[in-house]
């Protein structure tokens, strides 16, 4: 019998890679149900084989008319704008913190056997870490509270807390991956974070722009080992607990990953130069030290397998089709 699996945000990055990911890896064993807020986008993007459900997972009264079954959950949907969480932070609390409650009250309805809820590295706040003394996910620092940029990971934080208010209240079986940066094959052309700007100008064959001193700590990881990573805690993580899903040998300073760009990916072709505003005009996040640890989720077998330069390669040649 088919299993049919849930995903939330379909149309983002995340997951609309993970669709495919969970077709190719089970074929006919499984149906997907696409959960979206634009129909006609989904209809574009998204195989034809999955059906889609158009919502908003904030409407709660719309959110509890989904009356059908749902065998596992990957909670993708999230906003991933920097200057729109700092424009906009009521709406991307609730987005995060609401949106991820009425999920949770889908998966005890439908009596799932398994649900992962991607959260980010970006909860582990403002801490001190290094590639010798890596953090684990017991591990969390310091989040600015007036800060409008700190409604995503004081958000992200509260729906882990959800997640696993729910597996001790109601024994939902839910697991947590806190992502790191993931990138590589099928990012949309229009995405504006640093990796896809270190990307364009490669392209361009422009020198790459860093508009902070890049002093803040990287941690990436491929969308192919990604996705991996999710499907493996969809099977085998421990009911309950978080998981990081991050190459630790790609992790490395915003200014190291815009010269080792311009020296291995642009081949020495061009350079790096600074462009520092006086205000957060961009809304990057805070500088951080953050440099995870992957060695609970390699217990469960998952292990990397393409490195940074792999990511911008696989990323540059997509765009160039």
């Amino acid at each position: 019998m088919k299993k049919n699996i849930l995903v939330t945000g379909a149309t983002g990055y995340i997951g609309r890679m993970l669709i495919k990911h969970l077709y190719h890896a089970y074929g006919n064993d499984v149906f997907v149900t696409a959960l979206v807020r634009n129909r006609q986008k989904a209809a574009m993007i998204l195989p034809t084989s999955s059906r889609i459900i158009c919502v908003d997972i904030t409407d709660t009264n719309s959110m509890m008319n989904i009356d059908e079954h749902f065998d596992h959950i990957i909670h993708c949907a999230a906003i991933t704008s920097s200057s729109y969480m700092i424009s906009h932070p009521v709406e991307t609390t609730d987005g995060i913190v609401l949106g991820t409650k009425n999920v949770l009250n889908l998966a005890l309805r439908s009596k799932i056997s398994s649900m992962v809820y991607l959260s980010s590295m970006e909860v582990y706040g403002a801490i001190n870490s290094s590639p010798q003394q890596r953090i684990t996910e017991d591990k969390l620092g310091y989040v600015d509270l007036q800060n409008a940029r700190s409604c995503y990971p004081m958000g992200k934080r509260m729906a882990e807390n959800y997640c696993f208010s729910y597996y001790h209240q109601y024994n939902l079986p839910i697991k947590i991956a806190r992502l790191a940066q993931t990138f590589g094959r099928g990012v949309d052309r229009s995405d504006k974070r640093v990796f896809a700007q270190f990307a364009k100008a490669v392209i361009k064959g422009e020198d790459i722009i860093l508009h902070t001193k890049g002093r803040s700590m990287g941690n990436y990881c491929a969308i192919d080992d990604a996705l991996t990573g999710i499907r493996i805690l969809l099977r085998d993580g421990v009911n309950g607990e978080a998981y990081n899903i991050v190459n630790e040998d790609s992790t490395m300073t915003i200014a190291e990953m815009a010269e080792m760009v311009a020296r291995e990916v642009a081949a020495g072709k061009i350079s790096i130069r600074y462009d520092i505003p006086e205000t957060n005009e961009y809304g990057y996040a805070a500088d951080t030290k953050l440099c995870l640890s992957s060695e609970k989720i390699m217990n469960l077998g998952w292990k990397p397998t393409k490195n940074l330069s792999d990511m911008y390669r696989d990323l540059i040649d997509d765009w160039k089709k």
